[in-house]
């Protein structure tokens, strides 16, 4: 058991002094382009990383589409249940149903499950950050505003990088040694930059409504260890990549979903910040438990 924590605790302790840095520039309010870092992380970091990571085969095609699936299918668990909680509890679903379904595996879940699983363990979270980025742009923008926003998706290298690895993977073919030594380089991006947006983020949000945030925070917590166990029992998965996928689970939910419901439904958006807040925060209690005695490995 000594050891198992040793390992959660090299696991989590950079992870949470790079959001903890990020936070820190917020409040010494140092200039800080979020706009800027996060269309490098978008256009650069994210389809360097996919490439990289997938293109060398970390892992193999078919279980790659397997993990597709699992994201897709974690996404579609956390709306349906969150829907019928919402509905019960009487909270605008507009506002808060797309982040109690869409979770932040790229800046949190990206850099875990890399340090605690290495490159397979990337490869996976990619899936899932695949999976994601898509729902954001279409159920994320589209329950707050009305519609999806089909032009922006579009316009995301990461589809089109996502693409060109199953391609690559499915076809064998290798990328030439200086490409891939360059994909690595801008890989490297990607991990401290989202979780230095990710501190600053937390740190500029305007919370609400505590007593809901804390209740639907716990509440998530509950439909991610649900989620974890459907995904588990009907996926076919070796001991490795479930793991990783139950860890992905159990991320809080996205910051990105925020900045639609701040922009059309801004009466709730103190909120859905505060519940993201204590969710994310709750991720340091909940994310050691679960590494250490459900996703071991």
């Amino acid at each position: 058991m000594a050891e198992i924590f040793t390992h959660v605790v090299n696991v989590m302790l950079p992870v949470l002094l790079c959001v903890l840095v990020g936070y820190g520039l917020a409040v010494a309010k140092a200039p800080f382009d979020r706009k800027m870092l996060g269309a490098l992380v978008s256009y650069v970091g994210y389809p360097a990383l996919i490439l990289f990571h997938l293109a060398k085969q970390h892992i193999q095609l078919d279980t790659f589409l397997i993990v597709l699936s699992a994201a897709a299918g974690s996404i579609f668990i956390g709306g349906v249940v969150g829907f019928f909680v919402l509905k019960l509890l009487r909270i605008s679903v507009k506002a808060y149903l797309s982040p109690m379904m869409l979770s932040n595996v790229g800046n949190i879940g990206l850099p875990v499950t890399t340090l605690a699983f290495g490159p397979e363990g990337a490869a996976v979270a990619i899936g899932f950050v695949i999976v994601v980025l898509v729902a954001i742009f279409t159920i994320g923008i589209a329950l707050p505003m009305g519609r999806p926003d089909f032009a922006t998706l579009a316009r995301q290298p990461v589809i089109y990088a996502a693409f060109g690895s199953i391609a690559l993977m499915a076809s064998g073919w290798k990328i030439p040694g200086p490409i891939d030594q360059s994909l690595e380089i801008l890989a490297g991006l990607a991990i401290p930059i989202m979780l230095l947006t990710l501190g600053y983020s937390l740190a500029t949000l305007k919370l609400g409504g505590l007593t809901r945030a804390v209740l639907l925070s716990v509440i998530h917590i509950a439909i991610s260890a649900l989620t974890a166990f459907v995904l588990t029992w009907v996926l076919n998965l070796d001991g490795k990549i479930e793991s990783v996928v139950i860890v992905l689970c159990f991320m809080p939910p996205s910051v990105a979903t925020y900045l639609a419901i701040s922009q059309y439904q801004q009466e709730e958006a103190p909120g859905v910040a505060g519940f993201i807040f204590v969710s994310t925060i709750l991720t340091l209690v909940t994310l050691p438990v679960v590494l250490t005695y459900w996703a071991t490995g």
